[in-house]
C-alpha cells in the first residue's frame, strides 16, 4: 500500500511522481481518431443573388409580379375546393352572386408605425414606446387585385393572423357599400415537395446563430465550448463520434450584436480605438477559420451584421474574413439561403422574416408563424410594406415554388423545432 507519505513523491512505476507525468502515455489511455463523415452539396440559392442592385424602381411592380406568379396555382386550388363558383375580379364584382376573388391583403393598422406620424401633433409617442406587436382590436383587411381593391368582412376571416403581402383567395358576395362578405378563404398552401432521399448512415447540419459577439454581456466562454465542440475537441469518445457525423456548419446571422463599433473604426481614430472597434470581428473571423480547419462552415448575414440591410441580403464581404476566407471550406452565402445535402433539400432565412411577422399578427408561437409561411407561399410577405427589400421589378425569389425538407430561422427567443405536414402524407417539413 502507498502512505500518502509516499504518494506526493513516487508515481505507479516506483519513479518519482512527476517523472510518470512526463512519460509516454500507455496503449490503454490512448483514445481512437475519428474520421468526420462527409457528404454531396449543392448550393440552390441563385435566385437570391443579386445581378444588378438599382433602386429607381417603384416597389408596386413587386406585387403586382407577387401576385401574377402566385395566382395561377392559388386559383386552381380554390377552383378544386369550391367548384363551381365563377372568378371575378374587384372592378366587376356582381352584386348578389356568390363569386371568388384573388388578391394581395392590406392590413389597415392603426397602430403601424409610419414616419409620418412624426408630423402629426395629436398622435403621442407613448402609444408605440415599448411595444413588440402592432395589433389592434379595430385592424381591417383590404384585398387588392390587378383592377382595384375592396373591404372584406366576415366572421370566418382571421383578421388578426393575416399579414400585409399574403397572396389568397376569398369566395363570397359583394355587400352594400363596396365591401365584400367574405363566407371562406383559401391559401396557396404547403408546395410540393421533392421525395426525400434515404441515407445509410446518420448525418448532421449543425445550424448556429445569434452569437452576439461585440456586447460587454457576451459570453466568451460559450463561443470557445461551441467551437470545441464542432471540431471534436471536447467531450466523450461517444459525444465525438456524433460529431464526427456534422457534415456542415451553417451560422445563420447574428455574428455581431452591433455594428455601432464598426462604424466608429474610421481612419481619424487612434490605433488603440480602431483596434477595440475591430476586435469582435477578428475575434469572428479566428473562430470561423478554427472551424472551417475542421468542418464546411457557411456564413449568413444578420440584421446586425455589416452587410446591406434590405433582403435578399448579400454574402459578407470577404474582407471581414481575412483568416477564414484562405479555406476552401468557407462559404459565404445569401440571406436567405437554400442548399441540398445528400438530396435532403434546407432553406432558411437570419430570422427578420419571422420577427416582422410577430410584430404585425396575435400569433405568439413563432413555430406557428413558420408554419402559415409554408401556408401562405411567400418566404417574405411582409416586405416590402415593413420589411425592406430590393425594389425588383421582374420577379419575386421569395415566393416558394418546392417545400424544403427543412426550413430553419434564426436568431428566435428560444430553440424549438416540428414536424410539418403538407397535403399528402408523404410530404413533411
Amino acid at each position: 500500500m502507498v502512505t500518502e507519505a509516499n504518494a506526493a513523491t513516487e508515481g505507479p512505476s516506483g519513479r518519482p511522481k512527476y517523472d510518470d507525468l512526463l512519460s509516454n502515455p500507455t496503449t490503454e489511455a490512448q483514445t481512437p481518431g475519428h474520421t468526420r463523415v462527409t457528404a454531396a452539396y449543392e448550393a440552390k440559392g441563385d435566385r437570391f443573388k443579386l445581378a444588378t442592385q438599382a433602386f429607381d424602381r417603384q416597389y408596386a411592380h413587386i406585387y403586382f409580379q407577387r401576385l401574377m406568379l402566385m395566382k395561377p396555382p392559388l386559383l386552381a386550388k380554390a377552383r378544386q375546393k369550391w367548384p363551381g363558383v365563377q372568378l371575378a375580379n374587384i372592378l366587376t364584382l356582381p352584386e348578389n352572386d356568390e363569386v371568388m376573388v384573388v388578391g394581395t391583403v392590406y392590413k389597415d393598422m392603426k397602430l403601424k408605425p409610419s414616419i409620418l406620424d412624426e408630423y402629426v401633433k395629436d398622435r403621442g409617442a407613448s402609444q408605440l414606446v415599448g411595444r413588440t406587436k402592432f395589433v389592434g382590436a379595430d385592424d381591417s383587411i383590404i384585398l387588392e387585385d390587378e383592377s382595384a381593391r375592396m373591404k372584406l368582412r366576415g366572421d370566418s376571416l382571421p383578421v388578426g393572423q393575416l399579414v400585409t403581402g399574403v397572396v389568397m383567395a376569398v369566395k363570397g358576395v359583394a355587400a352594400p357599400g363596396g365591401d365584400f362578405q367574405v363566407n371562406a378563404f383559401c391559401f396557396a398552401s404547403m408546395a410540393a415537395q421533392a421525395p426525400q432521399s434515404s441515407l445509410s448512415e446518420d448525418k448532421y447540419v449543425a445550424l448556429v446563430s445569434g452569437l452576439g459577439l461585440g456586447d460587454d454581456a457576451a459570453d466568451p466562454l460559450k463561443l470557445s465550448l461551441l467551437v470545441d465542440y464542432l471540431v471534436g475537441s471536447l467531450a466523450s469518445n461517444e459525444e465525438q463520434t456524433r460529431v464526427s457525423k456534422i457534415v456542415r456548419v451553417v451560422v445563420a446571422g447574428g455574428l455581431l450584436k452591433s455594428t455601432e463599433g464598426l462604424l466608429q473604426a474610421t481612419t481619424h481614430k487612434q490605433p488603440r480605438q480602431q483596434a477595440a472597434a475591430l476586435a469582435p470581428i477578428r475575434e469572428v473571423d479566428m473562430c470561423l477559420s478554427e472551424l472551417a480547419g475542421a468542418v464546411p462552415v457557411e456564413v449568413m448575414p444578420g440584421n446586425n451584421d455589416p452587410a446591406n440591410h434590405s433582403l435578399p441580403q448579400q454574402p459578407l464581404h470577404r474582407c471581414l474574413f481575412p483568416l477564414a476566407s484562405s479555406f476552401t471550406s468557407f462559404n459565404r452565402v445569401t440571406n436567405p439561403h437554400e442548399f441540398e445535402v445528400d438530396g435532403i433539400s434546407f432553406l432558411g432565412t437570419s430570422g427578420q422574416n419571422i420577427d416582422d411577422i410577430y410584430k404585425y399578427s396575435v400569433e405568439e408561437n413563432r413555430l406557428t408563424l413558420l408554419q402559415r409561411v409554408l401556408e401562405w407561399g411567400h418566404l417574405v410577405p411582409t416586405a416590402p410594406d415593413t420589411l425592406t427589400c430590393y425594389p425588383l421589378s421582374d420577379s419575386d425569389p421569395f415566393i416558394l415554388e418546392s417545400a424544403p425538407h427543412v426550413f430553419f430561422v434564426g436568431n428566435q427567443p428560444s430553440y424549438s423545432s416540428q414536424i410539418i405536414t403538407g397535403q399528402s402524407s408523404a410530404q413533411g417539413c
